[in-house]
């Protein structure tokens, strides 16, 4: 492709996602959400390449689950994955009020002792609910939250989900070409900000081996290494979805901070901070056992299913 056509697909990708954000945000309530879930049938039914890599994950964490009861899963993970686009575009259209009815949080209470106590709070986080309706939350009713987001193309896509993310309140750290990553965060992490990092897929290829969801797969050790050496503790977070009459569409995100992982004591860095990611991916495995449905991983992550030079020794 040249240059130019290139040039013309990424305008008319970034003009048709600005097109239909601003259309989502104006359609009633309950026509958005029925928009998108006919859109996640249609794709279920076209059986495109990121629900084909979904049914992949599916099977492996649910290897109980016969082809219907499996399939069912699948629309049912497809639907999930189209509401948080739904709720992505409308999220900057929810007022206080809407976003408290949006959002239920558990175990939150050692995470506000924490950051009454000028500690931050690093999540280890997976691809599960709405992290942008949990970050939004969490900016207003918690703590300022600090995260990485991966780069999209085209570019013009990430600076403007950039400029939405900073808009709720949040301050993004590109994974690449914005300097030393970890050491922003470091900085972050001495003060009481919430600093959620997805984990449950190892986009550095520096992450390592662990038992997850029922089998092995890689994952970043970002949430580990900075908690360890910021000489915090690291909290697995799931998300999921709940039915609620009285949330955005009938449905509202449930936060759960699960208990505090802490450095083992006595043991060499790196075997700590592996210790650490190895409990957190324990923990955050049996959540997507539990809720696979709003576990929205559309890339390879288990080891099976990865290509063999990305499979190293860790």
């Amino acid at each position: 492709m040249s240059a130019l056509a290139g040039k013309a697909r990424d305008t008319l990708t970034v003009g048709g996602f600005r097109l239909g954000a601003l259309a989502v945000r104006r359609m009633p309530e309950r026509a958005a959400y029925r928009l998108f879930e006919r859109v996640a049938d249609e794709l279920v039914r076209r059986d495109v390449k990121a629900v084909q890599r979904m049914r992949d994950n599916y099977a492996v964490v649910r290897p109980e689950l016969g082809k219907p009861e499996l399939e069912d899963l699948v629309q049912a993970g497809v639907r999930s994955y189209m509401r948080y686009w739904c709720e992505a575009f409308r999220l900057p259209t929810f007022g206080p009020d809407t976003l408290v009815r949006a959002t239920r949080l558990v175990g939150d209470e050692p995470v506000r002792n924490a950051l009454a106590q000028g500690r931050p709070v690093i999540a280890f986080l997976g691809h599960m609910g709405n992290w942008d309706m949990a970050g939004a939350w969490c900016t207003r009713h918690l703590g300022p939250v600090v995260t990485v987001a991966e780069r999209l193309k085209p570019e013009q896509v990430f600076e403007d989900f950039l400029a939405f993310r900073e808009s709720l309140g949040m301050t993004i750290i590109p994974l690449t070409g914005s300097g030393d990553v970890f050491h922003r965060l470091v900085e972050a992490a001495k003060g009481p900000n919430v600093i959620p990092l997805l984990a449950d897929r190892d986009l550095t290829r520096k992450g390592i081996e662990v038992d997850f969801a029922g089998d092995r797969a890689r994952v970043a050790v970002g949430p580990a290494a900075l908690a360890y050496d910021s000489g915090n503790v690291v909290y697995p977070v799931s998300i999921r979805y709940e039915r609620a009459p009285d949330g955005p569409g009938g449905w509202r995100s449930v936060i759960t901070f699960h208990d505090a992982v802490s450095a083992p004591e006595g043991e060499a860095r790196h075997r700590a901070i592996r210790t650490m990611a190895e409990e957190c991916a324990r923990v955050l495995g049996q959540a997507v056992t539990e809720y696979t449905e709003d576990w929205h991983m559309m890339q390879r992550v288990f080891v099976r299913h990865l290509d063999p030079e990305r499979v190293k020794p860790s």
